[in-house]
């Protein structure tokens, strides 16, 4: 009978296999799991479903199976592995219906999991043998680990009596603070810092730059109240000159033109303190927007520097320019001139409107009917152009993209013929960036004259309702009216000006929206908040049960190896078992998933990254040298080296006779990374760079592979003296290379297979021999 009330509360099937599996399900039996492989044997994509109660397994196929019981039509995710026993004969399996499988949990063994280059496969087990492989991608790893822990806990829970184990997730303890860390969670909140929340109002995050300024920007706010107060003087002369001095002279009365220089003179004074007070206000609030402009880049680009590198994994370098570069670029601009703008229009129109109702209550409140209508106006347009300026950030950052990627690789673009391709993607960028700004602009272009035409029709509101007091019995003065009509074109040109903030407001919030996307993300790697300092390190190395997942692809795990210290490890493997992973662990790039690495007895989590990096000495395969004279790229780890100290290096690293040579010797000039070296050369410098820090623990990842047989030889001879002294890790696909290694250990899919010396290995080892087999192949070939 189906048993609905079998599926248990927390765990529910998916709809689309509910009905399917609850009519399969014996009364009163629980469905403890459930998992999802979407590919089949073929590694072709096919649905299925694959269930765990407290008796048995079951899967499902994606559609029922032929009747005469064969499964190679079968569109599944299910289909016999070619080396499972039911794919050689009989098996263990219940008996179940056709496009259905099961297996009783009684004879079951394992459910094992494994991953390769973020394929996933769960191999079902009997106790004498291999039942069902079931294929998966990376996105279902996590689904696959929780069926294979709810699998474990029914197995043991049948050994125990029937009660299930209380489900306990393994913990991580955190080296800084000692408090739990709950999964899935890699880092202690109580030990790092959150990250603040996404930006609503991103503008006023500004603010926060501008705090330690507050003196200097209350200064130009009393500049910018001064100099508009002053702005406010001539036109109530002007009214007073009219009323007092010109009506009363062409009425007949007897006034003195000798007045009306006076009055010139006040207004003379008036206007030169208001450009001299606007001058002083510009001056000091340019120069403090210019200032907090510099610190949002020099934050910015520190707080880069210290996120981990899986942030970068995800990012292009042209967007991280763009931002750096035109995105603080114009936020400085909207804060010196715009801001600066809208700050002067904002106290000249309450000034005018307050000195307007002050004169005339009635005049006053007809010359602000435009407000509103302005108002609901630049409200719509608003959120249409924030939008738009988002899509415009976003289309320019993709042409700077074009250009990061093609410029670094123009030999790359030359050696294909590629150039035209090249033009014609940055050419479609362009138009990504002109298409984006003109329907800003078409937005823009309808707002701005709109908000002109209620302005003039403003003005001529006024005319007209002065003049019509102006005639009812003298209600309203010439003079006054003269004054209004003033101030007026004063209010609304500022009013114009406040329109055009909009646009700006909405361009810099789409910037600044950018920047701190930057600024609030979290290192995923962070420095402690009670650190253990290292000091000079001894380089003894452990690494205990450490599992990396990167993403949902678990790369490592459960590793276990300890190094002592001055001892050399080659790390020798298939591409994708994990050997670079490992390395870049111990060098803290990336934290452990769980587990830990100790170095000299200490999680390498509680030293402050610095500092333990400073023990770290790296030679890559590919040795980045920036812009700059080679003795600068050699002392780059240590900028204090004296010249003394960068030829030894040089000579230790076999450098020093190919520098010498140059015309300029140690001052020549390198490249943009180095492309003006051979790459043994750069190599070397490489080398070289990392003999001068001295470090305790050396990382050599493929310092050979991209060299001829005699510059390998040079560098073989430059680090020799190199590792002398040092704990020291190479990875290198020329098992030759390693010829010097104390010890091998041989990784396959992030599985530690064997450790030993070459002899041995080569007869203990399947997976090394075949890399041995392979390597001397390669060099027969080579030297036919």
């Amino acid at each position: 009978m189906p048993a609905e009330s079998g599926i248990i509360d927390s765990i529910r099937t998916p709809p689309t296999w509910r009905e399917r599996v609850c009519s399969r399900l014996e009364p009163g039996e629980e469905v403890l799991a459930y998992f999802e492989p979407d590919l089949n044997s073929a590694l072709d994509f096919g649905a299925g479903m694959v269930v765990l109660t407290r008796q048995r397994v079951l899967c499902f196929y994606e559609s029922e199976a032929p009747a005469n019981g064969s499964t190679q039509a079968l569109p599944s995710a299910f289909q016999p592995h070619p080396n499972s026993a039911e794919a050689q004969g009989p098996t263990n399996a219940a008996i179940c219906l056709p496009g259905e499988k099961s297996w009783l949990l009684q004879d079951l063994a394992e459910v094992r999991p494994a991953d390769s280059g973020g394929l996933g496969s769960l191999e079902l087990l009997g106790h004498t043998a291999l039942l069902e492989t079931w294929y998966y991608t990376g996105g279902r790893t996590s689904a696959a680990e929780r069926f294979v822990q709810a699998f474990r806990q029914a197995k043991q829970a049948e050994q125990n009596g029937g009660a299930l184990p209380t489900q306990s997730a393994a913990r991580v303890v955190c080296p800084s603070c000692g408090s739990q860390i709950e999964p899935p969670k890699t880092l202690c909140d109580a030990c790092t810092p959150t990250a603040s929340p996404p930006p609503v109002r991103s503008l006023w995050r500004l603010a926060r730059f501008a705090q330690s300024r507050a003196t200097m920007i209350a200064f130009g706010f009393s500049l910018t109240l001064a100099s508009t107060g002053a702005g406010l003087v001539p036109p109530y002369l002007t009214g007073s000159l009219i009323d007092d001095v010109l009506n009363p002279r062409q009425s007949g009365a007897d006034v003195s033109f000798g007045v009306v220089p006076w009055y010139l003179v006040g207004m003379m004074v008036a206007y030169f303190a208001a450009w001299l007070l606007a001058w002083a206000k510009t001056y000091v609030l340019a120069s403090v927007s210019e200032q907090v402009s510099a610190d949002l880049r020099n934050e910015t680009y520190a707080h880069l520097q210290r996120l981990s590198l899986e942030f970068f994994g995800g990012k292009r370098t042209g967007d991280l320019i763009a931002r750096v570069g035109s995105d603080t670029d114009r936020i400085c601009n909207f804060l010196s001139v715009n801001l600066l703008d809208f700050g002067t229009d904002v106290l000249m129109i309450a000034l005018t409107a307050t000195t307007l109702l002050c004169i005339d209550v009635p005049m006053g409140l007809v010359a602000m009917l435009p407000f509103p209508f302005i108002a609901w106006m630049a409200q719509r347009v608003r959120i249409k152009l924030r939008h738009g300026f988002a899509r415009t950030s976003a289309a320019w950052a993709e042409m700077v993209n074009v250009l990061a990627d093609t410029i670094p690789g123009i030999r790359v673009v030359k050696a294909f013929a590629q150039e035209n391709r090249e033009i014609e993607r940055f050419r479609r960028r362009n138009q990504h960036v002109l298409e984006a700004n003109i329907r800003v602009n078409v937005l823009w272009s309808f707002f701005a004259p709109i908000v002109t035409l209620l302005t003039d029709c403003g003005t001529l509101v006024i005319w007209g309702y002065g003049a019509w007091r102006v005639f009812q019995h003298n209600e309203l003065s010439v003079g006054v009216l003269v004054m209004f009509i003033t101030y007026m074109g004063r209010l609304y040109v500022r009013l114009d000006s406040m329109s055009r903030f909009v646009a700006a407001t909405q361009r810099a919030a789409a910037s600044t929206q950018r920047i701190f996307e930057i600024l609030d993300r979290r290192a995923s790697v962070p420095d402690p908040s009670r650190p253990v300092h290292p000091g000079r390190l001894e380089g003894k190395i452990e690494l205990k049960e450490v599992s990396f997942k990167y993403g949902t692809r678990i790369v490592t795990r459960e590793v276990n190896l300890a190094i002592e210290p001055g001892e050399m490890i080659g790390l020798v493997g298939p591409s994708g078992s994990g050997k670079s992973t490992l390395v870049n662990l111990i060098c803290r790039f990336y934290d452990v998933t769980s587990g830990a690495i100790l170095v000299d007895g200490t999680d390498i989590r509680s030293f402050p990254i610095e500092e333990y990096r400073a023990n770290i000495g790296i030679v890559l395969q590919e040795p980045f040298l920036f812009y700059g004279t080679i003795a600068e790229n050699i002392a780059y780890g240590r900028p204090e080296a004296t010249p003394g100290e960068i030829v030894a290096a040089a000579r230790a690293a076999r450098a020093h006779e190919f520098i010498v040579k140059l015309t300029d010797g140690y001052d020549s000039l390198v490249g943009e990374r180095g492309q003006s070296l051979s790459g043994g050369e750069r190599q070397r410098i490489s080398i070289a760079r990392a003999i001068l820090t001295d470090p305790r623990i050396l990382i050599l990842d493929e310092a050979t592979s991209s060299v001829d047989t005699e510059t390998e030889r040079e560098i073989q001879e430059a680090l020799t003296n190199l590792i002398e002294g040092r704990t020291t890790l190479a990875i290198a696909h020329r098992l030759s290379t390693l010829r010097s290694a104390d010890r091998l250990v041989v990784l396959d899919q992030g599985v530690v297979v064997a450790i030993g010396r070459h002899d041995e290995l080569v007869e203990s080892c399947e997976i090394y021999a075949r890399l041995h087999q392979a390597n001397l192949e390669m060099a027969e070939r080579i030297g036919a």
